[in-house]
């Protein structure tokens, strides 16, 4: 049986394995044009983008873009009215192929964007493909790592391999400023 959803993750993380401080929010450091492109070049062709309360990817055509919000602020599935095309959705009541469903999917492309919660959901649903800036020249103390909600002593490529996932080689994003992307992929 061939599987109906493709997953993918995308984050950018510091130097120091961050992607926000420690009140939760990605700093504006942390913004870089070139992985902006990178993203919306990737969301541009995904079905359903899937994140928490906390995370969004603030473009242009955001508001045309299907999306669930992870939240254990509902039951199972409710309508976002503060978000179009959107759905609040708590895995504990409710599937993904049945919250996917509802936005009238039953397959196709999931984009996965984040915060730490959802990235390690999905870590345990099965990444197809995880894809990892990182901005070396930054450094964001006592910030939140990408799959977890505190400082942790393992960094997100060893969880990643821990759980079956290889790097790619890394691609210079913006080599100026010590952006680059490596994408993860199951073991073959």
């Amino acid at each position: 049986m061939t599987k109906a959803f493709h997953i993918e993750g995308y984050a950018i993380a510091s130097a120091d394995g961050n992607i926000a401080g420690a009140d939760g929010v990605m700093p504006p450091a942390l913004h870089f044009e070139a992985d902006q492109a990178y993203l919306a070049a990737a969301l541009d062709q995904s079905d359903v983008l899937v994140h928490g309360a906390r995370s969004h990817e603030g473009q242009a055509n955001s508001p045309q873009r299907r999306r669930l919000i992870m939240t254990r602020k509902v039951e199972a599935l409710a309508p976002d009215t503060a978000t179009p095309n959107a759905l609040l959705w708590n895995p504990a009541g409710a599937s993904l192929p049945q919250a996917c469903a509802a936005l009238g999917l039953r397959s196709g492309r999931i984009a996965v964007l984040g915060g730490p919660e959802v990235y390690r959901h999905f870590l345990d649903v099965g990444y197809d493909a995880f894809h990892l800036s990182r901005a070396s020249g930054l450094v964001i103390p006592g910030g939140i790592p990408v799959f977890a909600l505190r400082p942790v002593a393992e960094a997100a490529e060893a969880l990643m391999a821990r759980r079956g996932l290889t790097p790619g080689d890394a691609q210079s994003l913006d080599a100026a400023r010590g952006l680059s992307v490596t994408v993860w992929r199951p073991r073959a």
